[in-house]
């Protein structure tokens, strides 16, 4: 029998199934809009120090790269010193980052700032997931999920309105030093009602795996952001995508000899920790480019300003937020295997119809269709979230939100990649040398089908997947127990 996640550390209940969750969520929040919101603001930053704003895109790659890097030590830095003295260490990191990417002054003290927040926001997002499933009974687990899902939606739509408003009334500097308040309120409110999690074993930290993990994953990432884009020359990227594939081909070789590798397969192989990671990255792919293709649609192809677009498509954050209500009922309804499949269908099809949007598109169904599907596609990610780990060991848990964490990384990057690399086809195929708004259906048709695909991969979970978490199991058991008793 598997067994359950620890008990919390609290004698109280409260504090771990409402306090803990929203601690964990805002310091999130804070990494996910930080990582947004400075899109909206490349242009002005770059006027500001004097660069190509072509070039400053290198701020947002070199966080990329440090996220790829630094997100496999998470578990291991977790279990050897403490989830919550590493959860506080990484918001202390990612605010220090963020008042000196305010105080820069050059793109080279630009890049070296953003790896240094992204060293803290890649301890943040997978130990503060290994702190809810550690610290949360599971009964719990759904509705400590589905807070912890808000940042990453909220993020990418908050993101472009308040870099819009932060740049055209006050400073791009202000994007970065916002932060601060929020990083010392996270480290308090941590410090006073999470639980110190530690195991009393720990294996020693697996180096070499460590150095093949690295150039692999910032190879792909870093390759992988400049494909199109003419950041680098078109052999460079092929180089450094070799590179990538040769040195996770290492690794995995490496891994396999190993007792304890740094990121190890032993999760994958409880099923629904590994239908979750396969089928959630697909729909992430889908998901990942929304971002990205949306705001730019609205700007480039209808004419918006980045603040108007931005405002339209707060709307989803609502769709999102709504979702939280409700989660809980609807999983211990009809049970994950359902909830994800039929979801899954629908969160796809409202992504492809995006792509039908027109300049002349009345805002009213914009604002319509963008605040259902938000509400899809948040219940679609707090099911899969909690469906990972809900059958999930104590001894796996570290390896588990490590791997989890990198592909969701690696799942969402590619969804920007494949987004813009559709959309760069779809104008080359139109031969025009601008973006119009005929050139966007396409991409999120493309984006869409992705997507879809991870709706054949949930229809293989076993009909009583996570039914402990959920609590579908037991409400279907009660008629059942009565008859007995009759």
């Amino acid at each position: 029998m598997l067994a359950d996640p620890a008990p919390p550390a609290s004698p109280s209940p409260a504090p771990t199934s409402r306090i803990v969750p929203l601690i964990v969520a805002c310091a999130l929040f804070m990494e996910n809009l930080d990582s947004t919101v400075i899109a909206t603001a490349l242009p002005t930053m770059a006027r500001s120090l004097g660069e190509d704003p072509l070039r400053l895109s290198m701020a947002i790659t070199a966080y990329l790269l440090s996220l790829a890097v630094f997100i496999p030590l998470s578990g291991w830095m977790a279990d050897r010193f403490g989830a919550r003295r590493v959860f506080r260490t990484a918001i202390l990191i990612f605010t220090l980052g963020s008042v000196c990417c305010g105080l820069s002054q050059n793109l080279a003290e630009l890049v070296a700032a953003r790896i240094l927040q992204g060293m803290g926001g890649a301890m943040m997002t997978p130990v503060g997931r290994l702190v809810l499933l550690r610290s949360t009974p599971k009964a719990e687990l759904v509705r400590a999920m589905a807070w912890f899902t808000v940042p990453a939606l909220l993020g990418p739509v908050l993101g472009p309105p308040v870099g819009g408003f932060i740049v055209t009334h006050v400073s791009w500097r202000w994007i970065f030093f916002v932060n601060v308040p929020i990083g010392l309120l996270g480290m308090l409110l941590a410090g006073r009602f999470i639980p110190e999690i530690r195991e009393d074993s720990v294996p020693p930290l697996d180096l070499t795996g460590f150095v093949w993990l690295a150039l692999g994953l910032s190879g792909a990432m870093f390759g992988l952001e400049t494909v199109g884009r003419d950041v680098l020359p078109p052999p460079a990227v092929a180089a450094l995508l070799v590179l990538a594939v040769v040195a996770l081909a290492l690794y995995v070789r490496h891994a396999r000899r190993v007792e304890h590798p740094l990121l190890g397969w032993a999760p994958m192989r409880i099923s629904s920790f590994g239908l979750a990671i396969i089928g959630g990255s697909l729909f992430r792919i889908g998901i990942g480019a929304i971002p990205f293709l949306l705001p730019l649609m609205l700007q480039a192809g209808f004419g918006m300003s980045a603040l108007r677009s931005g405002l339209l498509t707060f709307v989803s954050a609502a769709g999102a937020m709504g979702m939280k209500l409700v989660a809980q009922m609807v999983l211990a309804r009809f049970g994950f295997r359902p909830v994800l499949v039929v979801n899954g269908l629908i969160a796809s099809l409202f992504l492809i119809g995006f792509g039908l949007f027109r300049p002349d598109t009345p805002h009213a169904i914009i604002l319509a269709v963008l605040f259902v599907s938000g509400f899809f596609r948040s219940l679609q990610f707090t099911a899969v979230n909690t469906l990972a780990f809900a059958d999930m060991p104590r001894a796996l848990m570290s390896a588990a939100t490590s791997f989890s964490a990198t592909a969701q990384q690696m799942s969402l990057s590619l969804g920007v990649v494949v987004g813009a690399m559709a959309l760069h086809l779809a104008r080359l195929a139109a031969e025009r040398d601008t973006l119009t708004a005929a050139d966007f259906w396409p991409a999120f048709l493309t984006v869409g089908v992705i997507s879809l695909l991870s709706v054949p991969v949930f229809l293989r979970l076993s009909r009583d997947a996570g039914d402990e978490v959920s609590g579908h199991r037991s409400a279907q058991a009660l008629p059942e127990r009565g008859q007995e008793a009759d």
